[in-house]
Formats: structure tokens, C-alpha cells, sequence
């Protein structure tokens, strides 16, 4: 049986309203905010007894979510935020925006650094990476409207 959709990319945080704030700035959507505790949270994710408060955010055009977490109880053990680009494992999203300068202006206020710069990937989609709330690697992606094919001259 195949996949038939991916509901949603979850990220732990340790400021749950910051991040918030952060990806309503983006252009998500919260959905709701909502706790998550009891013995069948603690079964699912293997680490008994547990407290989460999560936040849903949803793209505009309603396909994506993203799942935000705050673990209340159960405190996060490790921390990959500032892991580099080539790091194993999960990494980054990647959203697409419509102007990305103006998205970079947007969120400036939020403290977010340029990882490296913003490049042109052949004609097609101008890129970055930037280090949103708490260290998180986001990609931006803005595409590009391509030249139209060069028309010959009919003959006479």
C-alpha cells in the first residue's frame, strides 16, 4: 500500500510562542494550540509519563503542517539546532515564498542570520538558508519567472 499523504514535519522548541510568532510571520497559519498529556501520549512516543504543549501551523494553501512541540515534561535531551548543513539525519524545511527579500525583511526582527547568501539556481529559483528561532535551519525559496524562449523571425 502506498503513502497516501504526509500530514505534517513536527520540531521541538523550547519557546513555543516565539516560534509561533516566528512562522505566522512566514505566512503560516495557526491552526490551535493544544496540550498533550496522559498514558497513551507516554505509549506512543516511548517516554512515559509526558507533558507537551503543541501548536499546529498550516501553509496557506492547506497541504503542509507543522507540528510545533514544548515539552513541558520529559525535557529534551539533546540539541541539533546548530548541527551544519551536511549533518546526518533531519535537517531543515524548505518553504517557498513569494518575494524572498521581502520574507527576509519580515522576519529580520526575529533575529534570523543568512547562513550563507542568497544565490540564483539557474534562472529558476533564487535560495537561502537562514537560522530562524532557537538556531532552526530553514530554506527559502523564491521561484523565478524563466525568460521566454527566444522566437527566430518568420520568413518572408
Amino acid at each position: 500500500m502506498a503513502v497516501k499523504r504526509m500530514d505534517n514535519v513536527g520540531i521541538v522548541v523550547a519557546d513555543l510562542d516565539a516560534t509561533i510568532a516566528f512562522f505566522r510571520d512566514l505566512g503560516l497559519n495557526l491552526e490551535g494550540r493544544a496540550m498533550i498529556e496522559g498514558d497513551w501520549a507516554g505509549r506512543v512516543t516511548g517516554l512515559g509519563q509526558q507533558q507537551v504543549e503543541i501548536a499546529m501551523l498550516r501553509t496557506p494553501d492547506g497541504h503542509s503542517r507543522l507540528e510545533l512541540s514544548r515539552f513541558v515534561t520529559a525535557a529534551p535531551i539533546a540539541d541539533h539546532r546548530n548541527a551544519p548543513v551536511n549533518a546526518l539525519g533531519y535537517l531543515r524545511v524548505m518553504f517557498t515564498v513569494e518575494d524572498l527579500d521581502a520574507t527576509l525583511d519580515r522576519l529580520h526582527p526575529h533575529g534570523t542570520q543568512l547562513v550563507g547568501e542568497v544565490v540564483d539556481y539557474q534562472g529558476l529559483y533564487r535560495l537561502c538558508y537562514i537560522r530562524g528561532p532557537e538556531g532552526l535551519l530553514i530554506g527559502l525559496a523564491q521561484e523565478l519567472t524563466p525568460p521566454p524562449p527566444a522566437c527566430a523571425d518568420p520568413k518572408p
